[in-house]
């Protein structure tokens, strides 16, 4: 019989295989444990030789590591991705509607359906970029959207990755392992491809260029440097997308426009798929000790001479406090009712919500505003009585940069750890494009907590990965 506690995305409760997962289950069945034990070494292996690993800050242990691969597929059926597509194409637009609004008349704010001390008072909110207006209006082109399920129809958006989100690389690589390992699995399904992402991303970045481009637009990853957590996707990309990879060193504005050096003479560049925080960008507008970008790049990018993707002042569209109102901001920018769930939020700046967070600490997950990755986070139900009187007294102090939201019985997926086959709790993170078109790879990057019981699945603390196959009609 199937484990009820929460949604089994393979069986029902009886221990029938769903639909989707009917051939999978009777291949399962009949391949050897060993095998699996086998394979899922050689998948750790390739990993390894393609150099496939993320750094981890802030720890006494190896800084490079790899992500743990599960060699399970997760499957969602052709109707299921049908709603979680329409409802992220839903949510994209209104999220780079909500944008472009908060850096120019704020109707939003003027209609009351948005406090305005949530946005400027946001440490995200860039006042630079008050009246300025990109290529397209569009400000999030590269966006990552972290989606749970709880029940057979019942998908919860978790936040809104609008900066720089991760991970696309691993996305792309657990495919390639999949299909190198298991061919006829692969026969024996209509799943539908992703390999073209990084197609459709240049595509994307084509469609951006600043109109101050006069022909094929040049394009160049702009990375922090090899000491970067996210450094081999950086490269990835660049490789894959044909374009060039640069660092801040490699680039300078010269009579209005941005130049990268080459071995011959400096190439003008059009479009920067950046990679560092705002903070970072341009010493002469933001920080001015940062090393990391490119002095004047933030008047060129005013001037409308480059386009840079994310836009600066992107973040404030992911802050987890706004993300409470996205319910509101959806219904505001495009008239229609919220396609995926929000989960309740408690905002603990207010005096009557932090009371009932502090009352019910054992029951809520607690997250850091501004925070990622897992980091500066309580999940009430699996911390000690210690734990959760240590985290009360940071509350406490600087209530406003916490939110609280209730434990959600994430969906579980087979996966394959120690010597068998067992349920483990997974999210989603599906990868969208925006520039002249939404473009949404089928599918996306599923997270796993390999721990029992584990609801905490990013790689950081200790989650692994595994391949999504949408099946096409």
């Amino acid at each position: 019989m199937a484990d009820t506690s929460f949604f089994n995305e393979m069986l029902t409760a009886d221990g029938t295989p769903r639909a989707a997962y009917k051939q999978l289950d009777g291949w399962l069945e009949q391949f050897p444990r060993s095998d699996l034990k086998r394979l899922s070494r050689e998948a750790e292996t390739i990993f390894r030789r393609h150099g496939i690993t993320f750094a981890v800050y802030g720890t006494d242990e190896e800084t490079e590591r790899l992500i743990p691969f599960d060699i399970v597929p997760r499957i969602l059926s052709a109707q299921e991705w049908r709603r979680l597509s329409a409802g992220i194409d839903q949510r994209v637009r209104a999220l780079n509607a909500l944008i472009h609004d908060i850096y120019h008349r704020q109707e939003i704010i003027r209609a009351g359906r948005l406090p305005a001390e949530l946005v400027v008072q946001n440490e995200a909110f860039l006042p630079e970029m008050v009246g300025h207006t990109p290529a397209r209006q569009v400000y999030a082109h590269i966006i990552g959207t972290d989606i749970v399920r709880v029940s057979e129809n019942e998908f919860y958006v978790l936040e809104d990755n609008t900066r720089t989100p991760s991970g696309v690389s691993y996305m792309l690589e657990n495919r390639e392992t999949m299909m190198h390992m298991f061919p006829e699995l692969f026969q024996s399904h209509r799943v539908a491809p992703i390999e073209h992402y990084p197609e459709m991303l240049r595509e994307t970045l084509e469609s951006v260029a600043p109109p101050a481009c006069d022909g094929p637009p040049t394009i160049a990853v702009l990375t922090p440097g090899i000491y970067n957590s996210a450094y081999y996707e950086h490269a990835f990309l660049a490789d894959t997308m044909g374009v060039e990879l640069v660092e801040g060193r490699d680039l300078f504005v010269d009579d209005g426009y941005l130049y990268m050096r080459t071995t011959r003479q400096p190439e003008r560049v059009d479009v920067i798929y950046r990679r560092i925080d705002d903070a970072f960008l341009d010493p002469l507008t933001f920080r001015p000790d940062s090393t990391l970008g490119v002095p004047g790049l933030f008047d060129v990018y005013r001037a409308g001479r480059v386009t840079i993707t994310n836009a600066p002042g992107t973040g404030i569209a992911d802050d987890k406090a706004i993300y409470s109102y996205m319910p509101e901001i959806i219904e505001f920018y495009t008239g229609e009712k919220p396609i995926l769930n929000n989960v309740p939020t408690w905002k603990c700046e207010d005096k009557d919500s932090l009371a009932y967070v502090l009352e019910h600490l054992d029951e809520l997950v607690v997250k850091e505003v501004h925070g990622a990755g897992g980091y500066g986070m309580l999940v009430g139900p699996a911390a000690s009585k210690k734990e959760r009187a240590a985290f009360a007294r940071k509350l406490k102090a600087r209530p406003g940069n916490y939110i609280a939201q209730p434990t959600l019985a994430l969906s579980a997926c087979p996966t394959f750890v120690g010597a068998e086959i067992a349920p483990r709790h997974v999210d989603l993170r599906p990868y969208v494009l925006v520039g002249d078109k939404v473009r949404i790879t089928p599918g996306g990057l599923t997270r796993v907590a390999l721990k029992k019981g584990s609801l905490v699945v990013n790689s950081s603390q200790g989650g692994g990965t595994k391949d999504t196959w949408v099946l096409e009609d």
